[in-house]
Parts: structure tokens; sequence; C-alpha cells
């Protein structure tokens, strides 16, 4: 009978007091004051240490609330529409000026469905900019997904900077509206409404046309060559929790659980996992559980680290719920992969601590070379984070040495706002480099770093959307010279490298400190092998005088200015020009 549980016991499971797990059979009015109180406390909580997972249960639920920071809401069934919220639950970005969302960062919605009530106008909202992935999921609501969120004092769309969503269905339309850019990897959708300056489709069912690129700055890519979707959570029908852990799949295209048939794969029970408390486990405990071939679920909290942890077991899966955060207190990797086969990394808050790290998370020592094709490792839906909560200090913030990687909506902050954010103060030279060849990017976003956004060496790399905003507080040119050269390109690809292949690049330039120049916004070796397609600089906004040069290469306009429109964004199809467009 409806009513008959109590919410007293919602977070009372083995996953400790800030995981929250409802029952259909829980009062309505139970769970969503709940779920509101949540988002009061969360809503501009923006670096604060709490951290939530609202897990649901198979079964509807007439209930409507808002998702604020560090916030997990997920569905517990094996399939999205085994959970239904039946009213809605939104991103709103009431807390800043102008219904800005570009600081909604760090939350999660995955494997449920929703149908939005005419309280919110038959309209899910979730207005978000990085680190805030929509997973498995089935918008039912019949306005649509939208976004953004309207500034009700001028009617005009707040600002948004995300996004990312995978392996999902939205019945009706999809509007981005103000949204400026966004990665889509195998969705459907009943129609998409409009592009700002980038977005890229790969693998969806019906993505828009590419054909009038730049005007509408669409980038499709047919099928999404390599998959492995997200283990997720899930309790089966005697109530036992397990990890379903999705099948390697090729070129695919659409969502992976539509079609009658669920997502390929296979349950891992919850006994082969050590569950990890941020009030009791340590370094120690952790490493003790990866070395007896153990799984590991970080359940909510911030986990401070006096050691590495290190995943030297192939086919280990390290998962976070609610978003927790690892820092290293003694200046070390917070995580590292050996070089083994199918290790997944997914959901986690990577935080430099005070004593400089060398890198946060390193797959594979230097020198790897296994081959791993018939079983990557996956990286999913992690966050490496310098300054913002603490003045934090690290050196690289990914270092993939291995091959055969698969990163799925990663991104690497140099905080330019927060506790410590200050040229001198939060110094990191780049958020990634890699070495390893065959590695494949699905929502590489990389911002604020000292030096080269993003440093590629490895062979057969490929990048699907790249989104990267260059630091804001180089105090001067002299201060931001890589030898002769104004400034750093983000996206640099090694001169030895021979094969890579980039869809839907965009720099982003907002000098805020002085009027810095960048001389070339991507730097790639002229050869054969080596094709970028879709490529984008937009000057944001900065001191007079401040400029991205070129595009690529010395090639493509600077942007320099918001009006006019040539003078805030230049673009260029092909790099080199006389590439085949991209399929």
């Amino acid at each position: 009978m409806a009513g008959s549980t109590s919410i007293a016991k919602a977070n009372a499971t083995i996953f400790g007091p800030n995981v929250y797990v409802f029952d259909s059979n829980m009062p309505a009015a139970d769970i969503q004051a709940k779920a509101t109180a949540i988002f009061r406390q969360m809503e501009a909580n923006q670096f604060g240490i709490e951290r939530y997972a609202l897990l649901f249960k198979p079964g509807t639920y007439n209930v409507l609330f808002d998702v604020g920071f560090y916030t997990q809401v997920a569905g517990l069934g094996q399939n999205p529409d085994d959970v239904l919220i039946d009213g809605g639950v939104n991103v709103p970005a009431y807390w800043m000026p102008n219904r800005n969302a570009t600081c909604n960062f760090w939350r999660t919605y995955e494997n449920f469905a929703i149908n939005a009530s005419p309280a919110t106008n038959n309209t899910t909202t979730i207005a978000v900019s990085q680190a805030a992935p929509l997973r498995r999921m089935h918008i039912k609501s019949p306005n649509g997904l939208w976004l953004f969120q309207v500034d009700p004092s001028t009617g005009a769309g707040g600002w948004a900077s995300g996004g990312f969503m995978a392996d999902s269905v939205v019945d009706n339309q999809v509007l981005p509206g103000s949204q400026q850019q966004w990665l889509s990897r195998n969705n459907t959708y009943g129609s998409w409404a409009n592009a700002v300056w980038n977005m890229v489709f790969v693998g969806d069912s019906n993505p828009p046309s590419q054909a009038n690129f730049p005007t509408d700055a669409y980038t499709t890519i047919e099928k999404t060559p390599i998959i492995r979707e997200k283990p997720y959570l899930y309790i089966t029908g005697e109530d036992q929790y397990q990890v379903f852990f999705p099948a390697l799949q090729t070129n695919t295209r659409g969502p992976s659980w539509t079609n009658g048939s669920p997502t390929p794969g296979k349950p891992i029970s919850i006994d082969q996992f050590y569950i990890a408390q941020p009030s009791s486990s340590t370094a120690v405990s952790i490493n003790s559980a990866l070395d007896s071939g153990k799984h590991i679920l970080l359940t909510p909290g911030v986990y401070k680290l006096d050691d590495t942890l290190r995943v030297t077991k192939g086919d280990t899966i390290v998962l976070g719920l609610g978003q927790p955060s690892l820092i290293p207190t003694r200046g070390q990797p917070a995580l590292s992969v050996a070089d083994v086969d199918g290790v997944t990394i997914a959901s986690l808050i990577l935080d430099a601590g005070e004593i400089n790290s060398p890198t946060l998370l390193e797959v594979g020592p230097p020198g790897s070379s296994a081959n791993h094709a018939s079983n990557p490792t996956f990286l999913y839906d992690l966050t490496v984070r310098t300054g913002g909560p603490t003045a934090g200090k690290n050196d690289i913030g990914i270092t993939i040495n291995s091959r055969d990687v698969v990163g799925d909506q990663l991104w690497l902050w140099r905080a330019d706002h927060g506790a410590g954010a200050g040229w001198d103060t939060n110094p990191t030279n780049n958020g990634v480099v890699v070495s390893g060849d065959n590695v494949t990017m699905y929502g590489l976003f990389n911002e604020h770093h000292k030096e080269y956004q993003t440093v590629w060496n490895g062979n057969n790399g490929r990048v699907y959307f790249y989104q990267s905003e260059i630091p804001y507080d180089p105090p001067c040119q002299e201060s931001w010279m890589n030898r002769a050269t104004n400034g750093y390109a983000s996206y640099k690809v090694g001169d030895s490298v021979t094969s890579h292949e980039a869809w839907g690049l965009g720099i982003y330039s907002f000098f805020r400190d002085s009027p810095t120049k960048l001389e070339s916004a991507i730097e790639v070796p002229e050869v054969e092998g080596v094709k970028l397609h879709h490529l984008t600089t937009v000057w944001l906004t900065g001191v007079a005088g401040s400029e991205i040069t070129h595009v690529i290469n010395g090639a493509g306009g600077r942007v320099y200015a918001n009006h006019p429109e040539s003078a805030m964004r230049q673009t260029i199809n092909e790099y080199p020009s006389t590439n085949s467009p991209s399929s």
C-alpha cells in the first residue's frame, strides 16, 4: 500500500547516510520534501564538502524537485523506464543573476524517465554547463527538454556552457536555446531545435544536418566507433544490489536499451565491491581491497588520501556515487592504473592537494605498450580540478600512457574562481597529456591551464567534441609566452604524430586581466594523416587589445571583440582544406 514505508529508512542502507534509496511505497510528499531540502542546501554550494545520491527503486513517483551541486539522481531499474518521475526533476539557475547557468557544474542524471507536469509547463529544464552528464534518460515531457533557462526579467536565455547527454531518448524537442555547446552521443530525440557555437552529434539516431556549418553549428558523425556504456547500480527483483557492466560495442547508432532489448552486458554482485565510506576508508583500506581483487564503490563524500589508489588488476571498476572527491595529501597522484586490460574509472572528482602532484590520474606507467584493443580502459564523468575548494597544485591533470583508452565526458579545470584561484596560487601546466596510441575521447572539456591545455603525442587519436577556455588570468603577455610565440595553443598535437583526427573543436578566450594575445588556438603537424573538422574560436569578452590571432597553424582570422560577428567568432570547416568533410 502506498505510504506504508517510512522515509526514515531511505538513508539507512549499505551505502551510508548520504545515499537516499527511495521506494514508491514511501509517501510522495516526504520524498519531495527531502529532495527539496537537499536542493536548498546544495543550490549554491559550489565548493562545499557535502555530497548526495538520490536513488529511486523501480516504480512511479509523483514528485517534483530540483537538483543542485554534488547531487546524483539515478534510477535503480535495469532499464530507464523502470523508474518514472511523474512531476519533474529540473536544474534551474536561480542562484546566479539573469538565470546564468555557466557555473551549474557537478551533478548527474542517470537511468530514469521523466514526465514533466503542468507546474513546469510540461517541460524538463536542465540548465547546466560542464560536469553535469545525462545518461540513460528517457525524457517523456510533452514540451521536451530545455538546456537553458529563460531570464524572466529580460525574456532572454541565460548563458549556459555545457554539456553532455548519452544513451538517452527525448520523445519531443531538445531546445538548446542559449546553450553554447553540447555533445550528444547515441541518443534519439523528436527534433533538435538550434545551435549556438559548437554542437557535436556522434552515433545519434536522427541528428540535424551539418551541411550548413558554420551558420548552423552542427557536426555529425554517423556512428560511434567504440563504446562501452558506463556501468550503473541497480536492484534486482529479489531486492539485491548489483552493478551492471555493459558490453563493449563498435559502430553503434542510437541508445543501447531501446528497440525492445536491454543494454547488452553482465551483472556484477555488490559483494564483489568494497563499499568505501569517507568517514572510515583510507588509502590503505582501499588499496587492500584492490589488491584482493575487489571493485571499488566510493560513496558520497571527500576522501583525503595519503597514498595513491593503485589499480593493478585488469577489469577493475572504480565507481563513484554522488560525486565523491579524492584529494592527495602528499603530492602524489590520486589514482594510478597499471598497463592492464579493461579498467573502468567513473564518476569522480580528483582535486589537487596543497602539495604539488605530478599528475592526478595516471593511466599506464611511462613506456606502456600493451595492446588493449579488445578490452580498452574507460574513463567516464571525471572532473580533475585545480583550485576552487582550496588552492591546489599539480603539473598535469590526466596522463595517459596506455594504448586503447576511451574517455567519455572529462572536464580538466584549473579554477578561474573560488579559493586559491590565481596565476601563482593554483598552477597547473596541462589538463591532459596523451602518449598512448589509439586513444579516443568523447567530450573533452579542458580549461585555463597555464601552458597547452591538451598535449597529444600518441598516434591514431580521435576526439569527438572539444571545449576549451584558455586561461583568463595571465597578468601580462610576457608571463604567457611559448618561447617567442604569443601564448600556448589550447590543442597541441605533437610534432612526431602522423595520424590524428578530431571533430568539433571550440576554443574560447576571456583575457580578464591583461591585453594578452594567443597566436593560434590549435597547433598540429602538417602531415597527411592529421585531419580536423569544424574548428571554432570565440572571443567571449576581455581586456581591449586581447585576441586569438589565428584558429590553427597561423590560418583563420582573429577574434578580438563582440562586434561585428566576424570579430567574435571565426571558423574553419576542414583542416587541411583539402580534407573530405566528416561523415
